[in-house]
């Protein structure tokens, strides 16, 4: 035991143990204190600091971005002409940007040629310069060209490049295009008309009617729980639609009496996609709820980027009518992260900005001009819930054949995606 009259400093860590709890709760406590006290002091510290010099704020700012899995998401190094298909994982705008540098630089190189056979080097011109420009390019020949080393997680996590940005629908590769025309095509896409049904036997009923409201002019029709009904098939639901003019089917599934999967068939001969849900809230439970209108929605679809996300968001568009009412200030938001697509249904309104609130930054952290002093209001509608892709069949149900089917090795590299 030390003797009584060694006093440990509050910021020193013990020296000896003692057997008194007590003592040993006491000098935690002050401890605690002291390392509070002293990164109190150096955040006041750096605060006057960055006050002074603004530019160490931006510099702290940027270095110290958060290191997520988005951040460090990795993408499949293939070639421009193969990356169409469902199961790679590629940046489809950063594929699109590759190729017309390319193009750029081939145009560059024959406007280049056709200079050089129009303009040839004359003979008599002085051979002590020939032999100059000769000695030149054999020294850059003879330079060894530095290849450029890939990107550490960190780089990418501080890269201007943001992993939420919003769809750009206009970068579909065309041989997708040209392998879903019924969702690709030229003409501008009609009014959806939708059926909403539900499994056999479900009680999702309450839910059903929500989707009605969710997607505009659906209607819902439950599917027969008689006993000697009959159980009609997702097929001839499908044909019964297409005989009505409906764009669009959507059945959803249940299990132990709560929404656990919803299915999209696209009208008349598919794809129809699969999709599990989970964290299904109604709109009546969410605090400051709002009561949805008939007006026409608009949608956002956030960060679809590789072909396979971006079939996905046009599975979505041909879900809601080209032409929202915006009188009706409500938004659809699907947004896709690590695989995930959470919907979410807002109403907005634009006001004021208060005294206590900050300005409107954009994706670089700077303030945007023209709306210092607006500010939006968001309330939700509901109903939320997360979906996530698991199969694609070319048809209408499983015997049709799958174009692109969910497996659990595909989760096994955590910073790998697939939409």
């Amino acid at each position: 035991m030390a003797s009584k009259k060694f006093q440990p400093s509050p910021k020193a860590s013990l020296p000896f143990k003692t057997a008194n709890k007590y003592k040993r709760q006491d000098l935690h406590v002050k401890q605690k204190k002291a390392r509070e006290h002293t990164r109190r002091d150096e955040r006041f510290r750096r605060r006057r600091e960055e006050d002074k010099e603004p530019s160490l704020r931006e510099d702290r700012i940027k270095r110290n971005v958060p290191l997520t899995l988005d951040r460090k998401r990795v993408w499949d190094e293939i070639d421009r002409d193969t990356g169409d298909g469902l199961g790679v994982s590629v940046d489809v705008e950063r594929l699109k940007r590759r190729k017309l540098e390319e193009e750029e630089a081939a145009a560059v190189a024959e406007l280049e040629s056709s200079k050089d056979e129009e303009d040839p080097v004359s003979e008599d011109q002085d051979s002590m310069v020939d032999f100059g420009s000769g000695d030149e390019e054999d020294k850059l020949k003879e330079k060894p060209q530095r290849r450029q080393a890939p990107r550490t997680a960190t780089e990418r996590a501080t890269s201007p490049v943001h992993s939420t940005t919003s769809t750009n629908l206009d970068l579909t590769p065309e041989a997708l295009a040209a392998r879903f025309p019924s969702l690709f095509s030229m003409e501008s896409p009609p009014i959806p008309k939708i059926l909403i049904t539900t499994s056999i036997n479900s009680t999702l009923h309450n839910e059903a009617r929500l989707l009605t409201t969710l997607f505009p002019h659906s209607v819902y029709i439950p599917r027969s729980a008689h006993r000697y009904g009959h159980k009609f098939s997702i097929r001839e639901i499908s044909s019964f639609a297409t005989n009505r003019k409906y764009t669009a089917v959507i059945v959803l599934k249940e299990d132990q009496k709560r929404p656990t999967g919803i299915d999209f068939v696209h009208l008349p001969s598919g794809p129809m996609f699969h999709f599990s849900i989970s964290n299904w809230v109604e709109g009546k439970r969410l605090p400051g709820h709002g009561n949805p209108t008939n007006h026409l929605p608009e949608i956002i679809l956030n960060n679809f980027r590789t072909p396979l996300g971006l079939l996905t968001a046009h599975l979505f568009r041909t879900m809601f009518p080209p032409q929202p009412e915006f009188q009706g200030r409500q938004v659809v938001t699907l947004h896709n992260q690590r695989d995930y697509i959470f919907l979410r249904r807002h109403r907005y309104v634009f006001r004021e900005k208060r005294a206590t609130e900050k300005s409107v930054v954009g994706p670089d952290g700077k303030e945007v001009k023209g709306v210092e002093g607006i500010r939006a209001g968001l309330q939700e509608l509901g109903p939320r819930f997360t979906m996530k892709l698991r199969r694609i069949d070319k048809g209408i149900q499983h015997s049709s054949g799958q174009e692109w089917v969910w497996q659990g090795g595909m989760e096994k590299q955590r910073t790998k995606f697939q939409l």
